[in-house]
């Protein structure tokens, strides 16, 4: 009787889980034959955080523990730059971002500086007193950019940073934030640091519109896809798409492609169309066919890292969009289609 009691037991189990997994859509995942990405590994175990690239040859790789780092060979090769900081100031160096010979690069605790020779000088900007750290800056022209704050408060400069006006300076609905993204035509997406809720930034406004998650799942990131529509990546390794038709808050069924008890931490569209996820322990996974289904990339899965950022940068002067995966530890992946 109470081998019978347990089997009856296991079998509702059983069918509660079928339920669970019939509102999802779960692809499965096999192994690709080859892999478009090739391996950099750095001496320096520092986390990479951001890469920008001024030409086909000329770039610049930020991370943690002030970590900075030049290439002039596409990528193939990186080596190690110093800024004029004190030895005390241990920055964690969290974007940087070009615009011709122009660049900008910021970092936590509240630094922010300004290049107007490709990178070969920097100078460092006093901010003053400002709502949250420094978490995204966006070089618009010259002498004109964009900084985003962990409060979700935007500052625009117009004079190379020596004044800066708020866009946005009372964020207080946000309660501090996780993730943050910028369209190229200036709206935004952020998701609130507890990942409870996202909300949205018009270029023509100065208020955030807070929408309510997909699913009881907490909001891990959320960006834009080439064609400004939002993707989202949710506790659980779940992955929605926007249905668009400008109802931003209309969202696909939640795609599973694997449990592996790591979640996605970034997404990214390569040129061929192709859907890029990254994760926790190696997990590296593209979709052909819009998401319908997913293979795993053979070179990612057998590195010790966790990749935390997807980029593709397409800008005018570059001849070609370049493709990087950004790893813990000291790894980067090299897209070479």
């Amino acid at each position: 009787m109470k081998k019978f009691l347990t089997s009856i037991q296991n079998l509702l189990l059983l069918l509660t889980l079928c339920l669970v997994l019939s509102s999802c859509s779960s692809t499965g995942v096999n192994m690709s034959e080859n892999s478009p990405w090739e391996t950099i590994q750095f001496e320096d175990q520092a986390n990479a955080l951001d890469i920008d690239f001024i030409d086909d040859n000329h770039g610049f790789l930020v991370g943690s523990n002030r970590l900075i780092m030049e290439s002039n060979d596409g990528g193939k090769s990186w080596e190690k730059r110093s800024l004029d900081i004190t030895a005390e100031e241990n920055f964690r160096l969290l974007d940087i971002d070009f615009k011709g010979s122009e660049g900008w690069l910021i970092g936590q605790p509240s630094l922010v500086m300004h290049s107007i020779d490709e990178g070969k000088n920097w100078t460092r900007l006093s901010l003053g007193k400002l709502p949250g750290q420094p978490f995204l800056v966006s070089t618009i022209d010259d002498g004109v950019a964009e900084l985003a704050t962990t409060s979700a408060a935007i500052y625009v400069t117009s004079d190379s940073g020596e004044t800066w006006e708020a866009k946005v300076s009372d964020p207080s609905d946000q309660g501090g934030i996780r993730d943050l993204r910028r369209k190229s035509n200036g709206d935004y997406v952020s998701v609130s640091s507890l990942g409870n809720f996202f909300s949205t930034l018009d270029t023509e406004s100065d208020i955030w519109i807070a929408h309510q998650r997909a699913s009881s799942k907490r909001v891990q990131s959320i960006g834009f896809n080439p064609n400004g529509d939002l993707w989202m990546l949710s506790r659980g390794a779940e992955i929605r798409f926007n249905e668009g038709n400008n109802d931003v808050d209309s969202w696909t069924k939640p795609i599973i492609p694997i449990l592996n008890g790591y979640n996605y931490l970034d997404m990214g569209w390569d040129p061929k169309g192709n859907i890029w996820a990254g994760g926790g322990n190696g997990t590296l996974i593209v979709s052909k066919d819009g998401g319908k289904s997913w293979s795993s990339d053979p070179v990612a899965s057998n590195l010790p890292t966790n990749f935390i950022k997807i980029q593709f940068l397409e800008k005018d002067e570059l001849g070609a969009i370049k493709g990087f995966i950004l790893g813990e530890r000291g790894y980067l992946l090299k897209w070479n289609g």
